[in-house]
């Protein structure tokens, strides 16, 4: 739990301080994020360095100062596309290509949110709302228990937890929406990003299940790799750029 309000606090300081720090936070993640997934993958150390590489790219087009470019959203998803197709090519371990869309479509999708004029306010939504699911998941499981969630990929995990996942990250919202005018369709989406955080958690067991290990890594003492403390954040992030981007494709 330490580790996770640790990390808690670094995030949203980044996120508080601008831009720049986000992005340099979010990179150093990202980057060790698809350390993990290859290890995951069992891949050697030749095409872990390749794949780690061929992120690094897009993520740099990512940075704040290539808006002085001119540099479009779309062609820094074009270019983690790429990557992802030159990995998978280059190395011919199509699983690896998909890590790097896995560790690199989160990054993109925050970095917009938090571009945007209400920026700070979406950012730290998409992100305090798997914060809040995580939180809520793991309290109302200890003290409800019950029936169990998926038990061949995460024993520990209930419905009881779930429910109060979706719960904590629903009443963190409307605090949101209340307090700071969070948007009514980014409102009544949480409860939804909340069971798609689940699902990523889940999702990020079968990969460790698969690979016959406990923790994607060893990098939080005790705490495991940063895969077990993001899988939430993966799926979420680009729902929540979603639901930002598709009311202007309508006007």
């Amino acid at each position: 739990m330490m580790a996770s309000v640790v990390m808690i606090a670094v995030a949203s300081a980044a996120l508080w301080f601008g831009d720049i720090p986000f992005w340099l936070l979010a990179v150093v993640i990202a980057l060790f994020m698809m350390a993990e997934w290859s290890d995951l993958q069992k891949v050697t150390a030749r095409e872990k360095r390749l794949a780690q590489y061929s992120l690094s790219v897009p993520l740099a087009v990512m940075a704040p100062a290539s808006l002085v470019l001119e540099v479009h959203d779309f062609f820094a998803l074009g270019l983690l596309v790429g990557a992802a197709f030159f990995v998978a090519i280059a190395t011919k371990r199509p699983a690896l290509g998909q890590g790097v869309i896995y560790c690199g479509l989160p990054v993109l999708a925050l970095i917009f949110l938090r571009r945007q004029d209400e920026g700070l306010l979406w950012a730290f939504w998409a992100l305090s709302l798997v914060w809040a699911t995580d939180i809520g998941a793991f309290f109302a499981g200890r003290s409800i228990g019950g029936a169990k969630l998926a038990p061949k990929l995460s024993p520990n995990k209930t419905w009881a937890g779930l429910i109060g996942g979706v719960i904590a990250a629903t009443v963190l919202a409307v605090a949101l929406h209340v307090q700071y005018g969070l948007p009514w369709r980014m409102t009544l989406a949480t409860p939804f990003l909340a069971v798609l955080a689940q699902g990523g958690d889940l999702y990020e067991s079968w990969l460790k299940r698969r690979a016959g290990v406990k923790d994607s890594g060893n990098i939080l003492p005790g705490h495991g790799g940063l895969l077990d403390r993001l899988d939430g954040v993966v799926p979420v992030a680009p729902v929540a750029a979603l639901l930002v981007v598709v009311p202007y494709l309508y006007r």
